[in-house]
């Protein structure tokens, strides 16, 4: 990102003068977009795609009172509350390092994991990478401020906790959940249905549990990889809300070595509580045929990403290409679930 380290502050700039979320509920994905684009060598499309983006957004809500350690736990889930917690948040990282306030709050914010569909955790996850690899910059630690502050006012709580404890690996694990009864519904009704599943309970918790805080990072990776190959076959159950099942899981795992490593098993066990609910509600048994793609490279996929404009399709391809990059020699099928993602979801910002 370093060519264009100064493009994507400027872009944070902008980006912090509007809402975290537009037209009632939907996510403001701009600082995770231009994050993604500035991170894969596309820093000069930065400004152009945010101009067509920022069309939509909103104003930042107007602030009602100050957060303390004395009151904040009955602001948290509260979305009326964001700019209380943005305001509370850009104190904390103001005063202390950003990595102890971090670690101070990830336990608290975790468990609401599924607020706006795992959006104010992916955002957290993508400045936290840049956070870990570049400069510390004001807007930058005004966007972590932005994201922690977005993940507090809108902290839900899955209404399932399974704990990890079996011997399968998260791909087994994935392909044995059983899907809800009625999949023509929202995120909060698909979520709701996860308790009366028949056999839900039991198949999430046969993932192995971590032996260690390595193997939870183990664990987290291979959840990360197993969702991505997931979608390249799996992804038409819901083009755009199934491409969390990778994106969460893999934020958590960007924000790992920021933490403390008594907080990466913890961090595993709901990273594959929110792709395992995900995967339920929106995943189907049919797969699709194979795309037919030919020769790929990162670099052409990530293209194709950017020059079809969408966010969710651009943070989907950015952890396909994580994924990819954890093999020597490539991981075509990584590739596939991106451009898969590029058919699935319809073109624009």
């Amino acid at each position: 990102m370093t060519a264009h380290h100064g493009t994507f502050d400027e872009a944070l700039e902008r980006l912090h003068s509007t809402g975290p979320e537009f037209h009632g509920y939907l996510s403001n994905h701009g600082p995770m977009a231009v994050e993604a684009l500035a991170r894969h060598g596309q820093g000069r499309t930065v400004h152009r795609w945010l101009d067509a983006y920022s069309a939509q957004l909103e104003d930042v809500p107007s602030a009602r009172e100050t957060l303390t350690d004395a009151n904040w736990r009955q602001a948290l889930g509260d979305p009326r509350r964001v700019t209380d917690w943005t305001g509370h948040f850009t104190r904390a990282v103001a005063e202390r390092p950003w990595r102890e306030v971090l670690a101070e709050w990830w336990p608290r914010l975790l468990p609401g994991i599924a607020g706006a569909a795992t959006h104010p955790a992916i955002r957290v996850g993508h400045i936290v990478r840049t956070l870990l690899a570049e400069d510390a910059t004001q807007p930058r630690l005004a966007e972590l401020a932005h994201a922690l502050g977005y993940w507090a006012a809108r902290h839900t709580t899955l209404p399932v906790a399974p704990a990890p404890g079996g011997t399968s690996a998260p791909d087994a694990a994935l392909d044995a959940l059983p899907r809800v009864a009625d999949q023509r519904t929202s995120a909060i009704g698909g979520l709701a249905q996860l308790p009366d599943t028949p056999g839900w309970q039991a198949a999430a918790e046969s993932v192995r549990a971590p032996r260690d805080p390595d193997d939870a990072r183990a664990q987290l990776t291979a959840l990360v990889q197993a969702a991505t190959h997931r979608y390249a076959d799996h992804g038409h159950g819901e083009g755009v809300m199934l491409v969390h099942a990778a994106t969460a899981p893999n934020a958590v795992l960007r924000t790992l070595p920021a933490l403390p490593r008594s907080l990466w098993a913890p961090s595993f066990a709901v990273a594959w509580a929110a792709s395992a609910a995900l995967t339920s509600v929106y995943g189907t048994a049919d797969a699709l045929p194979p795309l037919r793609t030919g020769p790929l490279t990162p670099e052409e996929v990530f293209r194709r990403a950017t020059e079809h404009g969408d966010a969710h399709a651009l943070k989907m391809t950015d952890t396909a290409l994580d994924v990819a990059s954890w093999t020597p020699d490539g991981d075509d099928r990584a590739l596939t679930a991106a451009l898969r993602s590029l058919e699935l979801i319809e073109p624009g910002v």
